[in-house]
């Protein structure tokens, strides 16, 4: 992993246990005070150095509760030994710099149960860089590409702002999601350029007050809010509401609209239900473009869970090839179009 960031601690306050394991460097060990007046800068450089040194699958830098650390801005860098690194608990952590985060994820692609199902291929595959339970968290100006699996995690977050980021995989390249938001509020993503081989960004259950604007995307799936009841354990007895997508250009997109209650991601895999989790109140407003499919407008929704209050305003999407045409399909979708919406909507 390349990693040549500048990461900017101005007296951190962590919120994170103290653990004992051989896979992590708690930077007490390393002479930090943790005292809010020592300079705890070198301790932490030792900590990421034996961190980044590490052959362990996945090392953990850990910054011990109730201590406040007064560290100057200062260099992780790499190539580390592992594409698994956790950065956890960290309360007011600025990450910025033009650096790049390569995590060399071809070996892993090539080994994946999405492309080869052979026996010993892998379902799950390393996060170049997760955040778990951080707070007050800023990272501007980085580059990502070519992680085994999901670039960026937010895990546990709140009070998040990612802006001016690169992260870029191959449309091939199975499950590169760029940012994957699980359990987190209030998460601020803007001005940023993603394309890999699966969501751009994806949302997952119990995030709340997500805002992404000014986002290029492409290769990949766009913006998706979904798994919500996977497995099982959760199915029925959640919502999905107040969303806005205002002011999209799609261009030669398959299915620029769509809600898909029936979605699979391995056909014939997936077992129907008789419960789902309820939509309610989605508006799609203000965008055009082109669509590369003839359904331009999904609406799938459940029997058992209706999708209601779905608001269409204003939506101009064109065929992308010529004597294509574009069409709306609604089922069990309940809601309005209005403005001068093409095609019209099947409400």
């Amino acid at each position: 992993m390349d990693l040549s960031a500048i990461l900017y601690f101005l007296c951190l306050i962590s919120t994170a246990s103290i653990r004992i394991n051989a896979d992590e460097f708690n930077v007490l060990d390393f002479g930090a005070a943790g005292d809010g007046n020592a300079d705890d800068s070198m301790a932490f450089i030792k900590a990421w150095n034996n961190t980044c040194s590490a052959t362990a699958k996945s090392p953990t830098m850990v910054i011990p509760k109730g201590k406040t650390f007064l560290v100057r801005p200062i260099t992780f860098a790499g190539p580390c030994k592992s594409s698994d690194i956790t950065i956890m608990g960290v309360d007011s952590l600025q990450i910025d710099g033009s650096g790049t985060i390569d995590g060399r994820g071809k070996a892993w692609w090539d080994i994946s149960c999405k492309i080869n199902k052979k026996e010993g291929c892998i379902k799950l595959a390393p996060t170049v860089l997760k955040f778990d339970r951080c707070n007050n968290l800023r990272m501007n100006n980085m580059n990502f590409i070519n992680s085994p699996q999901t670039h960026v995690t937010l895990m546990g977050c709140n009070g998040v702002e990612f802006g001016f980021l690169s992260i870029q995989a191959p449309g091939t390249s199975p499950n590169t999601d760029g940012i994957h938001i699980q359990a987190s509020s209030n998460v601020y993503i803007h001005n940023a350029h993603i394309s890999d081989g699966d969501d751009c960004i994806s949302i997952g259950d119990n995030t709340s007050n997500i805002n992404i604007t000014q986002v290029d995307c492409g290769p990949g799936h766009g913006v998706s809010i979904g798994s919500l009841g996977k497995d099982g354990g959760e199915v029925g007895k959640g919502t999905v509401k107040h969303i806005v997508f205002s002011n999209l250009n799609f261009t030669d997109v398959e299915n620029p609209i769509i809600i898909d209650q029936h979605y699979c991601d391995v056909a014939d895999s997936c077992k129907e239900t008789d419960t789902g989790v309820h939509i309610d109140d989605v508006l799609y407003a203000q965008s055009f473009g082109t669509s590369k499919t003839e359904v331009a407008i999904n609406l799938n929704c459940s029997s058992s869970s209706p999708c209601t209050n779905i608001i269409v305003d204003t939506i101009q999407l064109k065929p992308a090839n010529p004597g294509q045409r574009v069409i709306s399909s609604c089922n069990n979708a309940n809601g309005q179009s209005k403005g001068t919406d093409q095609p019209k909507c099947c409400f």
